[in-house]
């Protein structure tokens, strides 16, 4: 049994975004026009892209770009193996930047230990 019904929420997820383009087309059609804007420069491959996004979407806890980005990584040829990488690497990043933070709110702690009430 999966977490969750990923087949089903996807069609509901293009549906709404249909819907969505129908109330706000320029929403939409922005988000379109943001969406292909990498695969202009074609620097990156399709696949790296997808597991870029893949990464950045756990990172985000967006599941609507799990879903997405899923689909179109196993369409281009990515294995589980590839994107359980991709998925460590932005697994350490958040690691790295909640370490970045603690430090941060230690120092925001000191700072606040200097003021005189």
């Amino acid at each position: 049994m999966h977490m969750l019904e990923w087949n089903l929420y996807r069609g509901q997820l293009i549906a709404g975004v249909g819907e969505l383009a129908k109330r706000s087309p320029d929403t939409v059609k922005g988000y379109v026009t943001l969406s292909g804007a990498g695969q202009r420069t074609d620097h990156l491959d399709a696949k790296t892209r997808e597991l870029i996004s893949l990464g950045v979407a756990i990172t985000l806890r967006c599941d609507g770009c799990i879903v997405a980005h899923v689909e179109a990584a196993r369409k281009l040829g990515a294995s589980r193996e590839e994107i359980a990488e991709a998925l460590g690497v932005a697994v350490t990043m958040n690691a790295g930047a909640a370490v970045v933070y603690a430090n941060r709110t230690l120092d925001a702690f000191a700072a606040a230990s200097e003021v005189q009430p």
